[in-house]
């Protein structure tokens, strides 16, 4: 795809990008959610000795593997530059960056590809 017009490259359909981008949405902002959870857990878990269930953590796992597999998917498809695609990857590990960071996302693709 051309960066500065938008056109998707051969093979890959406007469609697609769409729900590309749809799946990084919902997944940004679930990874943002449970690691906000997770950080809530840490903090009462060794701040005020709060026994928190383990499973938390596992959880925001299994989503960030979700987020960075979906994420992938949408750079490949809209050919983000590497230093964006890892800047991207690494949001859905700082807590309420990932919010702020699909947010600037979904406008750029929505903006480049007429979503």
């Amino acid at each position: 795809m051309d960066k500065d017009t938008g056109t998707p490259a051969a093979g890959v359909s406007t469609a697609k990008i769409a729900s590309a981008l749809l799946r990084y949405r919902v997944l940004a902002w679930v990874t943002g959610l449970w690691l906000l959870l997770l950080t809530f857990e840490m903090v009462a878990k060794y701040g005020f000795d709060v026994d928190t269930p383990s499973w938390i953590a596992v959880v925001h796992g299994w989503v960030y593997f979700a987020y960075l597999l979906v994420t992938a998917d949408l750079a490949v498809k809209i050919r983000w530059p590497i230093g964006r695609t890892v800047g991207t990857l690494i949001a859905g590990t700082i807590p309420f960056l990932s919010f702020f960071v699909e947010h600037r996302n979904a406008n750029d693709v929505k903006t480049r590809f007429n979503l």
